[in-house]
């Protein structure tokens, strides 16, 4: 790793020694909270006395911590993957995800590779080699990905993230009868998880009984919470294959589940965002009358 210096500091004295990871958010600005310091220490990054620290270890006042990036290019491939761009400046860009396609990984084939050939490097200070995608779309999933170009733009875009400061808006396709509206609060992975759904439209189905156009709107993001908390509704999601009713699952035609809308305020340009990617025809086939193509 090729690691540059970004911020340092001193813990200050205590009579009641702390964790790391409950300290470093007082002292590294970047790192607004204990999730970020954790990935931070996991990728080798924090420094205690010199010496790489752990979540673990206790802070009693007086030690040095630094914050450092990872600045080196670990060979990445470039693939030429036609990505469609909602929106790009000098800081960010907003990429329509699609289905299919993993964000970031060790496999060659990712959203993340792809960024280089379809987004203008940036002009500002610490212009990435690859832009760093902020956040994550599942596998199946598709829409909007929200992009950090520099690396001051990825620190502060995912305090934006950090902050709950975010809001993300999805369409699905939910199988049965259900409920107009509601809140789900229903741990995922041990974790809190907070989701809202409000049903558009529904239509008659020969083999679902039921299909319902969903709006879906996410507090937290944990992994597969949307599936996993319409699942547990007992509505899962059209083509879901890992939480759907067994004989109620659409093979072939995908996940019914799009992420189209990112509404946030710049904290570079000073100014609200408000972008939303179409939603796919897939979903106009099952509800003509409802969206507009």
């Amino acid at each position: 790793m090729q690691l540059i210096l970004q911020e340092k500091g001193i813990v200050p004295i205590s009579d009641n020694p702390q964790r790391l990871s409950d300290v470093a958010p007082e002292i590294f600005k970047s790192l607004p909270s204990k999730k970020s310091v954790k990935k931070a220490v996991k990728n080798g990054l924090v420094y205690v006395n010199g010496k790489k620290g752990h979540t673990a270890d206790y802070m009693s006042g007086g030690e040095l911590l630094e914050l450092y990036q990872d600045c080196s290019v670990k060979n990445k491939p470039v693939i030429d993957i036609p990505i469609d761009v909602i929106y790009e400046d000098e800081f960010l860009a907003v990429v329509s995800k699609p289905a299919g396609l993993v964000v970031s990984g060790n496999k060659k084939r990712t959203l993340e590779n792809a960024l280089p050939a379809n987004l203008k490097k940036s002009k500002q200070e610490g212009a990435l080699d690859y832009p760093e995608p902020i956040h994550r779309l599942d596998y199946p999933t598709s829409g909007a990905l929200l992009v950090g170009k520099t690396r001051k733009a990825v620190i502060e875009l995912n305090k934006i993230f950090e902050n709950r400061e975010i809001t993300k808006k999805y369409m699905a396709v939910a199988v049965g009868e259900m409920n107009t509206a509601g809140i789900v609060e229903k741990d995922v992975d041990q974790k809190y998880a907070k989701s809202a759904f409000k049903v558009l439209h529904t239509v008659v189905s020969d083999k679902f009984k039921k299909l319902n156009l969903v709006e879906l709107t996410l507090f937290t993001g944990r992994r597969h919470q949307l599936r996993q908390h319409m699942a547990s509704l007992g509505n899962p999601i059209l083509g879901d294959e890992l939480y759907g009713i067994e004989g109620l699952i659409l093979k072939g035609k995908g996940l019914y589940l799009h992420s189209f809308l990112l509404e946030f305020y710049h904290p570079f340009l000073d100014k609200p965002m408000k972008l939303t990617v179409q939603i796919p025809n897939k979903f106009m086939r099952i509800f003509p009358d409802s969206l507009e193509k």
